[in-house]
Formats: C-alpha cells, structure tokens, sequence
C-alpha cells in the first residue's frame, strides 16, 4: 500500500496528514478509529453539549463535524479514484454545523454511525491499489 510519504498532499491538509500515526494507511485509521472510541467512552453525559466559550461549537458539534467531514473527504477521495472530472461542491462546515440538530440526537446514535461509517471506509480505502491511491484532484 502506498505511503503519506508517497502522496501529493495539498499544503492546507499536509498538519492533519502529519498527526496520523502510521505511515500505512489502514493502520492509521484504524489507531485513529480506536482513539476516537477510547476517546469518547470518557467523555461524561453532562458534557457533551459543553463549548469552551460563547459561540464555539459543542462537543456534540464537534463530534458531528467529525462525521460529516468524513463523508465529504471519503467522497471526494471515492470521486478522485473513479477518475471523474466533474467539478466537486465545497461544504460550509458551520452552515452544517448549524443545520445538523445536534440536540435532537442520541450520543449513542452518534457514536455508532461513525464507527459504522469509519468501518464502510476502512473497506474502501483496503480495496483500492497503489495506483488508485495515487490519484489526484
């Protein structure tokens, strides 16, 4: 499997690529996908709609972000090796913050759709080659 040393990286994501903990791309997201799990086991109920000031986002919030950025980056990662040309849309990641109802769902809910989803993801990204995993867009 191809290594982060071995992809183009575009400067504003090249500090995310740098925090994974692996070279090979399967085993840093499944370390990531263990941390997060260990992570948000602690985490007490009462805290969970807490923002470390006015106006920033909850922990839920947070949380969510973190689903919906994963869905928008495994497209345009499925959208790169299926060689489309097509231009992407962006996303307004507070517009969505704002628009996701948060309060509205269950933690529990929330943390199983990621795993969920981060479990759909691992299989993607297992079955792509080097060749897919080169790609660019």
């Amino acid at each position: 499997m191809a290594s982060r040393k071995d992809v183009a990286v575009p400067e504003p994501y090249q500090n995310y690529v740098n925090c994974a903990s692996d070279d090979d791309l399967l085993k840093a997201i499944k370390n990531s996908t263990k941390r997060f799990w260990k992570l948000v086991r602690i985490i007490p109920k009462k805290k969970f709609n807490y923002a470390y000031a006015e106006g920033k986002w909850t922990i839920r919030q947070v949380v969510q972000h973190i689903i919906d950025a994963e869905r928008v980056f495994v497209l345009r990662a499925l959208w790169f090796t299926r060689k489309d040309a097509s231009a992407q849309p962006g996303f307004d990641e507070n517009t969505w913050a704002e628009n996701a109802r948060v309060a509205d769902r269950k933690w529990k809910d929330m943390i199983e759709e990621f795993l969920a989803l981060r479990a759909a993801n691992e299989l993607f990204f297992a079955s792509l080659n080097d060749d897919e995993l080169m790609r660019t867009g």
